[in-house]
């Protein structure tokens, strides 16, 4: 039976309510989200077997979040307990020419405060097929760094397919290390990595690119410098995110095997709802697609845009869809009229 494993940090979300600015706002709407486990929420939605590995304070709050876990259909068999805190995100979501703004208190947190002896990975990934992580991990703190890579390492040993998304957030590295010191350790186990190519090389250490993502030509051979540094890698994968406003995105995707470039018509996505979550969303079809359809590589990244496409359609961190929705976006259906 397929079984996908992620592992990260979730954590509560505070937004403001109509688009109003911080200095505005009187209250804030209640939520939780984490890229990782948003990446179960998908799968979950399309039938797979999750498990959302993480670690929460053994309180109230940390009680009201497994409660949440729960409701959305991931297990959470391997939740550890401790720490003083769940890691907060403020949101001002943007609108027009304004765009959105993230302010982080995650400091000192349950899961950046993980300690060596929180997950036994043997155990947790031997029923397992897949594992994923991403970049916001080991940005977190250095000992959430040292957890993922006993994790990779565990699950590169037991055979297992290990999937990345970069997800470079600069303002959380700020424990001492640069990207480029931990990731590649990380990265050469992967064998599927979502990631602007300019990411890639600014976490791998490699001097600065700017790339065309129009001209096919060039594209793999930027796409081949990944593969040097990753002797595993199978499949790297771009979200094409052409920003009009806050409220008007076009959305495509790149998947490149190393010989053939796959890509994903552009779509127009207006308005947006939320754009939170939306890069989890193309992980989660990503993943998806490579587990089910197999050979099919354009099939896939058709789902993984689609799935993108329709999250920015939808309020919170997590893509609420269904894969027959996404079908539907693929085949053209995309009047928005009322299903009865």
């Amino acid at each position: 039976m397929k079984k996908v494993v992620t592992f990260g940090e979730i954590m509560l979300r505070l937004s403001t309510e109509r688009h109003l600015r911080f200095i505005q706002a009187k209250s804030f709407a209640a939520s939780y989200g984490g890229g990782e486990f948003n990446v179960s929420v998908s799968l979950a939605n399309y039938g797979i077997d999750t498990e959302f590995v993480t670690k929460v304070p053994d309180n109230d709050i940390g009680a009201c979040t497994v409660k949440e876990m729960r409701k959305l259909k991931v297990g959470l068999d391997h939740t550890a307990f401790g720490g003083d805190r769940l890691g907060i995100y403020f949101l001002e979501t943007g609108a027009g020419t304004r765009s959105s703004k993230v302010v982080y208190d995650r400091a000192h947190s349950a899961f950046a405060t993980t300690e060596p002896d929180d997950f036994d990975w043997e155990v947790i990934l031997k029923d397992a097929t897949w594992f994923h992580w991403s970049g916001i991990t080991p940005a977190i703190s250095e000992q959430a760094a040292q957890q993922c890579l006993v994790a990779i390492k565990t699950a590169h040993k037991l055979g297992l397919k290990i999937s990345c998304d970069l997800n470079y957030r600069s303002k959380l590295w700020k424990y001492g290390k640069e990207p480029h010191e931990v990731m590649p350790e990380l990265l050469k186990y992967s064998h599927v990595i979502l990631g602007d190519i300019d990411t890639a090389y600014f976490m791998l250490g490699e001097n600065k690119v700017e790339p065309n993502y129009q001209d096919e030509a060039t594209l793999p051979n930027l796409y081949d410098v990944i593969f040097e540094y990753c002797p595993n890698l199978e499949m790297v994968a771009t979200t094409l995110r052409y920003s009009i406003s806050a409220s008007h995105q076009r959305i495509g995707g790149i998947l490149y095997n190393g010989n053939t470039i796959y890509k994903a018509a552009i779509k127009e996505v207006t308005p947006i709802v939320d754009r939170v979550g939306s890069g989890d969303a193309f992980m989660g079809g990503l993943i998806y697609g490579l587990m089910t359809y197999k050979t099919d590589l354009q099939r896939t990244i058709d789902f993984s845009a689609a799935a993108c496409c329709l999250k920015h359609t939808i309020s919170g961190d997590y893509n609420l869809v269904t894969k027959e929705e996404i079908e539907d976006l693929i085949k053209g259906n995309a009047t928005g009229k009322v299903s009865r």
